[in-house]
């Protein structure tokens, strides 16, 4: 495994990298770790405008940015490590959150942090979350990156992030605050962030071994002109969407799913679809399918069977889908 040092503290340039990693430099496994200003991080598939508290961001100076991976949106700050791991890998591996959470967790059990993955895709403590992850899967090659909080501002957590009531409840608790906490809390001794970070790399490397890779001049180019046009740009950041007549939201094993349609006449004529769900393909294929589609629930059905749903919504069944989608 390749380890490269970054010292990027603005989230579109490490996104950017990401997709270099993802896209061109296909034959080895990456590692990375990068500490962010106040940024908030939405998902691929989320609709930037109702996660986020733009009122309390823009007052706050905190970066928005959205991600390659799918999930839910998440606070950075100078208190919260992040890493990334980028290998090759096949489809199965996607929603395989223990195979590449399990060295972090390892690093820090050996700290006296008693973590653990729990859920779909966090790692908890003393039942309160530390780590969030997320996925995104390419042509046989997989990026698995998740944040660590270590010492983070938990009061612009709260305000600069939208949570929707039903994740809440779906979860049995009052409020995003009183399901998380910092690394540092659990810790017997006293130390930094970047000390945690050499040890989780040490951790690694002790077990599987890394060297360290240096990014060459063309590759900052690239990965320079990536994070300025597109990872910093408001088309990708927020988005423009149509007005939509209709909307399904509801809570599932794969995450929340947010439809929204236009229909006239019977039939689909938009749709769009947001939520913390990962996918195995670009959720813009089932968008376009489901254009000019009846809406009705036994046409929807029908017209799905030959879809693989699971790769877009990991364990969600068509019939499942298709009554959320009508009634």
């Amino acid at each position: 495994m390749k380890y490269i040092k970054t010292n990027w503290n603005i989230p579109y340039y490490n996104f950017a990298l990401e997709e270099y990693l993802m896209n061109e430099a296909l034959e080895d496994s990456y590692i990375f770790f990068y500490i962010h200003k106040p940024s908030i991080i939405v998902g691929k598939h989320q609709n930037t405008i109702e996660e986020v508290n733009k009122e309390f961001v823009k007052e706050n100076d905190i970066t928005v940015a959205r991600r390659l991976s799918g999930g839910g949106a998440v606070y950075h700050d100078i208190g919260n490590l992040n890493f990334s791991f980028i290998q090759k890998a096949e489809k199965e591996y996607v929603n395989d959150f223990e195979k590449f959470t399990k060295p972090v967790i390892n690093a820090l059990k050996k700290l006296g942090v008693e973590a653990k993955l729990s859920g779909r895709n966090d790692i908890l403590v003393d039942g309160k979350k530390i780590s969030g992850n997320a996925q995104y899967y390419k042509k046989g090659r997989i990026l698995s990156h998740g944040t660590l909080l270590f010492d983070a501002d938990m009061g612009n957590l709260t305000k600069a992030l939208k949570v929707k009531d039903l994740k809440i409840k779906s979860k049995g608790i009052k409020s995003v605050r009183s399901r998380v906490a910092n690394v540092k809390d659990y810790l017997d001794r006293e130390m930094s962030i970047f000390e945690l970070k050499e040890h989780i790399l040490n951790y690694i490397s002790n077990n599987e071994g890394i060297e360290e890779y240096v990014l060459s001049k063309d590759e900052l180019n690239k990965i320079t002109k990536a994070a300025e046009g597109k990872f910093s740009t408001w088309d990708w950041n927020w988005g423009n969407s149509p007005k939509y007549e209709i909307q399904k939201i509801d809570k599932f094993p794969c995450g929340l799913i947010d439809v929204r349609l236009n229909v006239k006449n019977g039939k689909i004529k938009d749709c769009k679809i947001f939520g913390d769900f990962f996918t195995r393909r670009n959720i813009k294929e089932l968008e376009e399918f489901l254009c000019d589609r009846i809406y009705e629930k036994k046409s929807i059905k029908r017209d799905l069977k030959n879809i693989d749903l699971t790769d877009y919504f990991n364990g969600l069944k068509i019939e499942e889908f298709a009554e959320f989608l009508t009634v």
